[in-house]
């Protein structure tokens, strides 16, 4: 792994970058994902660019963007006898409007466990027979195809008391979405790399068309990214707009086609779902289709999404669509905190505001609103 985070070669990118970066244009680049959106802040990457190179950062946290509606759901879910819900650590700390959270519906007398992955919760699903297990999946196109495996696994094995809430969401949309907001000015996407090896870089290609954007697929090493930067800036230099592949060592055009087979055996696209930050977005979501509907928490028990508006003075919805900066949320620092998070960008590792709060605040030199990054 040294070979990805050598300070030499680093060093050697930087230099690259500030020679072939015009000093009369602003290059404004947007890191969908926030696997790399932790890479950079973790290892100072923007401290290593020319000032005309700037980061936006993107909603590329599953837990960041599920709106918190879904959250009440499973808090409603879980209050019903006989019902065990089981989801990820992060979304337990997720807060509802109210106070709420699931930790704090598990504190009083609720049965939701934390699990490592959906095939956890089935083997609870296995072993209490008495008990329905209802996983809250989330994420994007990485997490989708072990939750896929996990409904085929439950129906091949006979577990019937076993079912999904299902918040899996697609990628392509969520940046055709934010490419159409005219809010956002963005020259050019790292395109994400844990996504990119289930769906590969095709998908990305009449984005770049589209918008004319850039698009390059880069992975999560301080190299990967840097590397990924300089492709990008080469781009729009030359006034090139297409997808290059920088992650070559993980991630082929095609994607991984056994598991895109599991993903359509199982799942159709929904009409329409909500992100918290780009409101609703057509075909951006997954559901279950009608041959696995027995595997359905929404249509098994019933659930119908409420309205639930967002605290009004966090800013996660602009932060997640790049259009502000964890730092000019007026709550970033002062009563939100990793031990105190108001909105979901501070509860995920890699949340934008999580990422900057962890590794960037104590370089902030001027106040808030003051920085130009």
């Amino acid at each position: 792994m040294t070979e990805y985070r050598d300070g030499h070669l680093a060093r050697a990118l930087a230099e690259t970058l500030a020679r072939e970066a015009d000093p009369h244009r602003d290059y404004r680049i947007m890191e969908f994902c926030g696997g790399h959106t932790h890479a950079i802040a973790r290892y100072g990457i923007e401290d290593l660019l020319p000032r005309n190179v700037r980061m936006v950062h993107g909603p590329g946290c599953p837990i960041c963007v599920l709106p918190v509606g879904r959250i009440e759901d499973a808090i409603r879910l879980a209050g019903q006898p006989g019902i065990t819900l089981c989801t990820y650590a992060d979304l337990m700390r997720v807060p509802t409007p109210d106070g709420g959270s699931l930790l704090r519906a598990r504190a009083a007398g609720a049965d939701i466990r934390m699990v490592y992955s959906t095939h956890d919760a089935l083997q609870i699903a296995e072993t209490e027979p008495e008990r329905r297990i209802v996983f809250l999946a989330v994420g994007f196109e990485t997490t989708t195809p072990p939750t896929a495996l996990a409904i085929l696994h439950s129906k091949e094995r006979n577990i019937f008391n076993f079912s999904i809430l299902c918040n899996h969401v697609l990628t392509p949309p969520a940046i055709r979405a934010i490419l159409d907001n005219q809010d956002v000015a963005i020259d050019g996407l790292v395109g994400p790399a844990h996504v990119s090896t289930v769906i590969g870089t095709s998908p990305y290609e009449d984005i770049a068309a589209r918008f004319s954007k850039p698009v390059v697929v880069t992975g999560f090493e301080p190299l990967d990214v840097l590397q990924g930067i300089v492709m990008l800036v080469r781009q729009m230099n030359a006034g090139r707009c297409v997808v290059e592949n920088q992650y070559r060592r993980a991630v082929i055009r095609g994607g991984n086609l056994l598991a895109q087979r599991a993903i359509a055996d199982v799942f159709e696209i929904r009409e329409s779902f909500a992100w918290r930050g780009l409101c609703e977005i057509p075909y951006s979501a997954l559901r279950l289709n009608d041959r696995h509907a027995a595997f359905d928490a929404e249509r098994r028990y019933g659930i119908t999404t409420l309205p639930a508006a967002d605290n009004p003075a966090c800013a996660c919805g602009d932060v997640l669509r790049g259009v502000r900066k964890p730092t000019d949320c007026r709550l970033f620092g002062t009563v939100c905190s990793p031990e105190t998070p108001i909105g979901s960008c501070m509860v995920s590792p890699e949340g934008a505001c999580a990422a900057h709060w962890t590794y960037k605040r104590f370089r902030d030199r001027t106040p808030p609103g003051a920085r130009d990054r």
